[in-house]
């Protein structure tokens, strides 16, 4: 039997499908659009789209790991991945490309489940709890490096080298997955229909549960627009070059990982509560700070990259204290049906966050009034999480 520790390094590898599919060909978003002959826009949008198919696809693969077993599916996904990674790396235009991100995010909608049924199958309480924590926090080392990892392989091989990469990432993981990942299903778990409307009824009826999931969709809605504009604001308008641009966007996402270590810490003194509420102010204060500065600070200044990542710093050190804690609330109540709660949550959260950012991007806003919109949302709905984790006694302890 597989240790817990290696149990969640190999679900750990099944949810970093998804921010690799989105991190790793960043730098590469202008040859993309050059090499199809279109426009940057479209590329941009394959990215909340992405995120949109992988949340309306949970809906359906909720139950079938429910039904037919967590490693089948997790099988399933690796298989459309590899396919959706291939035709990327192979588009010759614009329609072809879409459809294979398309795939990709079909793809990523089962692995994702599979990972936190699993979690919510082998732990409980404040191991579970630990988990999450410890897989949102580790998810930012993707944003840290794959930026960089993708602009070295375009540099040298050209912008469909990340998507091979991809592809021989997505190959080595489904040999594991097929030879390593046990199945975690409880005998006790409920059989459901494809698409059980009603016990997605049930549990959305749960305002505790809406109130911590809709925090988490706003603050990834949050991230999601900033990695869209960020190429465009800090590559064409701060003239920084593809490199310095994965610099700067790996550095932002060692500062999320370093915010990450220090909410683990914080939790089991000062309690989850608290960590919802550092969420709410950080995310207000960097929405106020943003949508301010294009009437305070003079054109030079504004034009230098540092005025739009430090408030976004301010921004996901927000988002930091806040996945952890909520989706350990927004999962607790629910051991029968672990699958179907995941997909209901992973819905809301990559549906509810990618398509507020698409209304966002497709909205003519400039690109700091946009991202500040969805920061002071973010902080909005976080402090209704907050209010809402008043009520619920419990605690959460570090990763060791």
């Amino acid at each position: 039997m597989v240790s817990p520790r290696y149990f969640i390094a190999l679900l750990l590898c099944l949810v970093l499908l998804s921010p690799l599919g989105i991190d790793l060909f960043l730098p590469t978003l202008p040859y993309i659009a050059s090499g199809l002959q279109t426009p940057v826009s479209h590329i941009q949008l394959t990215i909340p789209l992405f995120l949109l198919v992988m949340g309306i696809g949970q809906l359906i693969s909720g139950p079938l790991v429910d039904n037919y077993g967590r490693k089948p599916i997790a099988l399933v996904g690796l298989g459309l991945y590899l396919l959706g990674s291939a035709l990327a790396a192979l588009a010759i235009n614009w329609p072809v490309f879409l459809i294979a991100r398309i795939i990709q995010g079909m793809a990523v909608c089962c692995t994702a489940v599979v990972a936190f049924s699993g979690v919510r199958d082998r732990l409980e309480g404040d191991d579970a709890a630990r988990a999450y924590s410890f897989l949102n926090g580790s998810l930012n080392i993707v944003p840290a490096l794959a930026p960089l990892l993708g602009g070295i392989l375009a540099h040298y091989w050209g912008w469909r080298a990340p998507f091979g990469f991809l592809f021989l990432y997505g190959l080595v993981l489904m040999i594991i997955v097929y030879k390593w990942l046990p199945e975690t299903r409880p005998h006790s778990t409920q059989h459901s229909a494809i698409f059980p409307a009603g016990t997605y009824l049930s549990i959305i009826k749960q305002p505790a549960f809406l109130a911590f999931t809709f925090s988490i969709a706003s603050a990834l809605g949050m991230v999601l627009t900033y990695v869209s504009l960020a190429p465009t604001v800090l590559m064409e308008h701060d003239a920084l070059s593809p490199f310095s641009f994965s610099v700067i966007f790996g550095v932002n996402g060692l500062w999320i990982m370093a915010v990450s270590a220090l909410a683990n810490r914080i939790i089991p003194k000062c309690g989850r509560p608290f960590c919802l509420l550092l969420g709410t102010l950080s995310m207000t204060l960097a929405g106020i700070i943003l949508f301010l500065e294009p009437y305070l600070l003079a054109p030079a200044i504004l034009a230098h990259w540092l005025s739009y990542m430090i408030p976004v710093a301010i921004s996901v050190a927000g988002l930091a204290f806040i996945m952890g804690p909520a989706t350990s609330y927004a999962l607790a109540p629910f051991q029968q049906n672990a699958g179907v709660a995941s997909a209901l949550l992973g819905f809301i959260q990559m549906a509810g966050g990618a398509g507020g950012s698409l209304v966002i991007l497709l909205l003519p806003l400039s690109p700091y009034v946009a991202l500040a919109v969805m920061m002071l949302l973010g902080g909005l709905l976080a402090a209704i999480a907050w209010l809402t984790s008043l009520k619920i006694k419990g605690s959460l302890t570090s990763v060791k």
